[in-house]
């Protein structure tokens, strides 16, 4: 045979053959080495281990700064003065005129509302004496209907009191006659 025929074949005796890397070869023994390299050192980098500061020094039961809690609200009740209206009878004279005397207490959010309450207070007698003298005896039978009476007297309260809150309207007594 001839020498280039020996060296097509690659088998030429004192030559060693040179291999190139191929493309697969070249990522996985060059280039993800070095990318995971890198990514180790920026791994290292932002978790803090190679930052100066020093550890936080673990404090005392005396050096502690105690966080005072902030103390709850505090409830405060605001009675009213007795409100007695006659209830709204409908047409016609032949019947009887009923009453209804109610009482009842102002559940306040804000011990400093006391005074504000205190200054509304003919507007708020005011406010539920109009939707009182409107009311029917049947408007007030049945746990619903003296729901909506608490719904619509704290609505009304907030409205004339305001900027005052008023949690709820607690009845003390309510006597229809």
């Amino acid at each position: 045979m001839s020498a280039e025929a020996m060296e097509e074949e690659g088998g030429g005796e004192g030559q060693p053959e040179v291999k190139r890397f191929a493309g697969k070869k070249l990522v996985l023994f060059i280039i993800l080495p070095v990318l995971i390299v890198i990514g180790a050192i920026a791994g290292v980098f932002f978790s803090g281990i190679l930052s100066k500061k020093e550890p936080p020094k673990e404090a005392s039961a005396e050096e502690v700064p105690v966080q005072a809690k902030p103390a709850p609200r505090q409830t405060v009740f605001f009675d009213m003065p007795d409100l007695i209206v006659n209830l709204n009878t409908g047409t016609g004279t032949q019947r009887r005129t009923n009453f209804l005397k109610i009482s009842v207490s102002l559940e306040l959010e804000n011990p400093g509302d006391i005074e504000l309450v205190t200054q509304n207070m003919p507007r708020i007698i005011d406010n539920f004496q109009i939707y009182l003298r409107e009311l029917r005896i049947d408007d007030l039978q049945g746990s619903a209907g003296l729901y909506r009476l608490r719904e619509e007297l704290l609505r009304r309260v907030n409205l004339a009191a305001r900027p005052a809150r008023v949690k709820d309207v607690l009845f003390k007594e309510m006597l229809v006659q």
